[in-house]
């Protein structure tokens, strides 16, 4: 995997991780307060040499710049468009798209932005509208830190902890503890106020790809909503949950979660991109 670049956009300066070109391009993005590094095991492994995949840290998380306007930036539609800005400046015209958590609302809210995609795998996410966020997600006091701008250590390292998950690594706490706490704040306040997508109507009416794979122990999100959901193009025709698995099962269960990410993938490539990383691999 190539190092951390940098990539100057309208939103700031933005950090890109990479593992080169060859493969079938797909983006990957984090959750709220994590930053690309939380896909460690993907794009260091055999997933990351049969894909190009690209994780770019949002506004104001990682080793990304802080927004240049938050309030244009801290919310999933302007995260969305970030995203979709940082693929055009990366040359990339075609993609797939997996969105962890607060990553896969921006996969949700890319599909009306960026005309490349090619399908969109989401994990810890449940698409929601503004009259459905009571229904999608399950009340914790850890889930109550996702909109609070100012955390003390305490509570830095509690979400740290159960949005990910084992095995912890402090790497998990640091990058909490880096976030812009407005990243938080504005996004939750955006969020609550239904400025997005409609994203139950996104689901039910796109026939863009999507795989939706969640851990079957999932601490946030309701799955029932999940499952009884109607989707225009689901793949594989139902929702996909891996046992003994929680919020990020990239990082708990890869093993289950790698072979799961391929098929889907791998079905989006052109066969001679699909093919041609790992031939070269």
């Amino acid at each position: 995997m190539n190092g951390i670049r940098m990539l100057d956009t309208s939103h700031g300066s933005l950090a890109v991780r990479d593992t080169g070109p060859g493969g079938f391009p797909v983006l990957m993005i984090h959750g709220n307060s994590s930053s690309g590094a939380i896909f460690r095991n993907q794009m260091s492994g055999a997933l990351g040499r049969k894909f190009r995949l690209v994780a770019v840290d949002l506004p104001g998380h990682g080793d990304s710049a802080n927004a240049l306007v938050p309030e244009r930036s801290y919310r999933m539609e302007g995260y969305a468009e970030a995203m979709t800005e940082a693929l055009g400046l990366l040359g990339i015209e075609r993609a797939g798209v997996f969105g962890w958590s607060l990553g896969g609302h921006i996969g949700l809210e890319m599909i009306s932005r960026y005309e490349g995609l090619a399908g969109l795998m989401i994990t810890g996410t449940p698409p929601v509208n503004g009259g459905t966020v009571g229904e999608g997600f399950v009340p914790s006091p850890h889930m109550a830190l996702a909109g609070k701008e100012t955390c003390t250590p305490e509570e830095i390292e509690s979400y740290a902890r159960h949005t990910c998950g084992e095995p912890f690594e402090p790497f998990l706490r640091d990058v909490v503890a880096r976030t812009d706490g407005r990243a938080r704040r504005l996004m939750f306040e955006a969020f609550v106020a239904g400025t997005g997508d409609d994203q139950e109507a996104i689901v039910a009416r796109s026939r863009v790809p999507l795989a939706v794979v969640n851990g079957a122990d999932e601490p946030f999100v309701n799955l029932a909503h999940v499952r009884r959901l109607p989707y225009a193009n689901l793949w594989e025709g139902r929702s996909i949950e891996i046992a003994g698995s929680g919020h990020a099962p990239f990082w708990d269960a890869p093993s289950a979660f790698d072979p799961i990410f391929e098929r889907f993938f791998s079905g989006l490539a052109p066969e001679r991109e699909g093919e041609g990383k790992s031939a070269a691999a």
